[in-house]
């Protein structure tokens, strides 16, 4: 077997560190995310002759870097990840329902397919969240509304590829119904090509919500994400510039990792991939 490259062990290991910091990191912050220091707001880092308190320097207000930096990252994977789960399981199901009925069924469900794919979905979003108001049920649910046409896409394709398979018409000969073909024997054929989706639409998915949360349209204070602390220091890139450079830096990072991952899986379980390469 192949042993992965430089840039997938680099990818795997910000990846790794960036949700461990995520799921223990407040354990290890030095201050609360609510704390304000108004006499040291706007200190550089502590390598740049800041205050050894705090290692990342502060805020406007005096607030922590780091402390910001790991509640933000909590925030922006969490948003992602959910969002990334809703998306594919709505998808995966119109794929299914379309490849299953077929007829009129299929042409009207591949018609909304075209329909949502047709649309710049931050539009919609910006629509969505004019009209409603932000809450941070929709902003979950308007997450998993992004990409959800290409995981019905290529759930439809790839079921009716592995229905043509002689395994599924002996699972239907011997009287299995639709639940059990599908969960028990055409799911785990098709899984991979769907998890390779995953790691492929999870950075769009933050780049998304950072996106939004940067112009003031998602996340909400008291709530914190990376895309936030962003548009937080814009107003200070020329005298303060670790405020806005740390989270950017942190989006650049996991993305590129999350893209290098997924180009890896898609290579290493995308059995059409293997063909013409071997």
């Amino acid at each position: 077997m192949q042993r992965p490259g430089l840039p997938v062990l680099f990818a795997g290991a910000i990846l790794f560190a960036s949700v461990l910091v995520a799921l223990v990191g407040n354990v290890f912050t030095p201050h609360a995310v609510t704390d304000q220091a108004l006499l040291s707001r706007l200190q550089p880092p502590a390598f740049m002759g800041g205050q050894a308190e705090f290692p990342l320097g502060t805020d406007r207000i005096g607030r922590d870097m780091v402390t910001r930096l790991v509640a933000g990252l909590q925030m922006s994977l969490s948003v992602a990840l959910m969002g990334t789960l809703i998306g594919a399981v709505f998808g995966t199901l119109v794929g299914f329902a379309a490849a299953h009925f077929r007829g009129l069924v299929e042409e009207a469900l591949m018609m909304l397919v075209d329909f949502q794919a047709s649309l710049p979905f931050i539009l919609i979003a910006l629509t969505l969240l004019a009209f409603f108001g932000n809450s941070m049920v929709l902003f979950v649910i308007l997450m998993g509304m992004f990409g959800w046409e290409t995981y019905a896409r290529l759930a439809r394709g790839v079921v009716l590829s592995a229905r043509a398979q002689p395994y599924a018409k002996a699972v239907e000969a011997l009287g299995a119904g639709p639940g059990r073909l599908y969960g028990l024997h055409i799911l785990p054929n098709i899984a991979s090509a769907l998890i390779v989706q995953v790691t492929l639409t999870f950075p769009q998915i933050i780049l998304l919500e950072t996106s939004l949360s940067f112009l003031g349209l998602g996340i909400q204070p008291p709530n914190i994400s990376l895309g936030q602390i962003l548009g937080d220091g814009r107003d200070y890139l020329s005298t303060a510039w670790w405020i806005s450079v740390w989270p950017g830096l942190l989006i650049f990072l996991i993305t590129l990792s999350m893209s290098i991952l997924g180009d890896a899986l898609r290579d290493r379980l995308d059995p059409m991939l293997k063909t013409r390469t071997s």
